[in-house]
């Protein structure tokens, strides 16, 4: 186990020594590999913002629910009792005497309230779902519709489904960006590591004479391939960084001439560590095949 050990240790340190050797050969092939992994990296903290976004915006994941005009106290316990029993969900009460306060607020109809008879406003609660998918919150519109003195329910359904839509298809063209810009990664290690087999034929050789297994001559490959993908995704997720720290500014102006606050979130140390373990993996993936392929020519 101790030798086993102390070989891999000794590989991993000829793989730190080559990526060392040659710096402007690693950092060029740090960038391509950190500019591939940067596209799908973007494409997903994107999309999470955007997620965050839909879920922060006003009225999005809301049903409003109407009573009936002549609901009394005792109609609006009991919904009160039912909503509690939503798990997860969040609601309010908004009084049909605060409505029309905040009707009478607001420019232009202050007369126009001024002149009613009575006020025509019911009672309303505003709900916010744990579960904000399109059929959950479907499902629930219908239940709420069917309760005592419920007079309307309101949700936006079209536009939640819209939305959903959307993001589902910018994670499939996530995907598709990951699979084409890894197999790019894949072929960059490929041809890195192809040339460094042609390039210690040499040494190769003179190893197996001596008695040397493959999988002692492959080992400090397969070590180089894969640090040479992990440091190229952390630089991608350095790069992702950077780049939304550029737009925060602009987006927030952006927001706040709409009247909101929104802050991009950038990726964090899990996500980069996800990047950092992918790229390692494609880049272990290139190295094996590369390996395997070039070591041919010696048998």
């Amino acid at each position: 186990m101790i030798a086993w050990l102390t070989q891999h240790r000794v590989a991993l340190v000829s793989a730190f020594r080559r990526l060392a050797a040659m710096p402007l050969n690693t950092l060029l092939s740090l960038l391509v590999i950190g500019i591939a992994l940067t596209v799908p990296g973007a494409a997903y903290v994107l999309l999470d913002n955007l997620r965050d976004l839909g879920r922060n915006a006003s009225g999005v994941q809301q049903i409003s629910l109407f009573m009936q005009i002549d609901a009394g106290k005792k109609e609006v316990a009991e919904i009160e009792n039912r909503l509690r029993g939503l798990a997860g969900s969040q609601w309010r009460f908004v009084a049909r005497d605060d409505a029309l306060k905040r009707l009478q607020a607001s420019e232009g109809l202050a007369d126009i309230v001024a002149s009613l008879p009575r006020n025509p406003l019911p009672d309303a609660f505003v709900v916010e779902p744990s579960d904000a998918g399109p059929e959950a919150l479907e499902m629930l519109r219908k239940e709420i519709a069917g309760w005592p003195k419920v007079a309307h329910v309101q949700l936006d359904s079209a536009w939640v489904k819209r939305f959903d839509a959307f993001l589902r298809l910018g994670k499939l063209v996530m995907w598709l960006l990951a699979g084409i810009f890894g197999g790019g990664l894949v072929a960059v290690t490929f041809n890195t590591i192809r040339l460094q087999v042609l390039a210690q034929a040499a040494e190769i050789e003179v190893a197996r004479m001596i008695g040397a297994t493959d999988a002692f001559i492959r080992r400090p490959f397969y070590y180089f391939g894969a640090l040479q993908g992990a440091l190229g995704g952390l630089l991608a997720a350095g790069l992702v960084a950077g780049a939304l720290r550029l737009l925060a500014a602009p987006v927030d102006e952006l927001a706040g001439l709409y009247g909101g606050s929104f802050a991009l979130a950038g990726p964090g140390p899990l996500d980069a560590a996800v990047l950092a373990a992918g790229g390692g993996l494609l880049g272990w993936l290139g190295a094996q095949l590369s390996v395997s392929l070039s070591l041919r020519k010696f048998d």
